[in-house]
């Protein structure tokens, strides 16, 4: 867990790659946090406590003591979570709108797509009771899609705003499975000289530990 002297933030989060973006940002911004473990395979999503903090009844959701004014905060989503959390840090989200805006075009690539259409890739190829062809080829042909969409931006940008943002850290807990979405990291050369350095990164080490 980050260091700090502030009061800690908690993250009702489960061990999914949606989950996991939010301890990585904490550990990356220095924040103290503590970990409020949604057992989503449980239904605890569905709680009213939790979705009174997230009303689609997702994880993650944060509840920030120290928020704006001083005052309590809550947020849901992920990627509302990351902008709120660069916003108040000043950390990995950028201040100048030219590159605040590439951040926020690859996570919103992220949250609309990448993340949405793997999701649906691991299902049918890994977890669906029946297995259904048409679902498996269709989701596995976008797949192979948005990673080559991914190669091809990592071939000149060493991250994908240029600088390291909350972009990668949104991108990273979704393609740290891509053998499970049916793809070769290892045909993917930029994607994974990409990996390897961010997954080499302490706080992202820290992060994926968390929970």
């Amino acid at each position: 867990m980050a260091s700090s002297t502030g009061k800690p933030i908690d993250v009702h989060t489960w061990s999914t790659p949606n989950g996991w973006k939010i301890p990585i940002m904490l550990e990356e911004c220095g924040l103290p946090y503590r970990i409020v473990p949604v057992n989503i395979g449980k239904g605890e999503q569905m709680a009213p406590d939790f979705l009174a903090l997230s009303p689609n009844n997702k994880i993650p959701a944060i509840v920030d003591p120290e928020g704006p004014g001083g005052q309590p905060i809550s947020v849901f989503e992920s990627g509302a979570i990351l902008q709120y959390l660069g916003r108040k840090t000043g950390c990995l989200y950028p201040a100048d709108e030219r590159a605040r805006v590439s951040v926020d075009e690859w996570l919103f690539w992220q949250v609309g797509g990448f993340g949405p259409m793997l999701g649906q890739a691991h299902h049918f190829r890994i977890y669906a009771t029946e297995k259904i062809p048409y679902a498996i080829e269709r989701f596995s042909k976008e797949a192979e899609r948005l990673y080559g969409v991914l190669d091809r931006r990592l071939a000149d940008h060493e991250y994908l705003a240029g600088a390291y943002s909350i972009a990668d850290i949104a991108v990273l807990p979704w393609a740290k499975f891509h053998e499970k979405q049916g793809i070769d990291a290892a045909r993917l050369p930029n994607v994974k000289r990409w990996l390897d350095a961010v997954l080499a990164r302490p706080a992202v080490q820290r992060g994926l530990a968390a929970i």
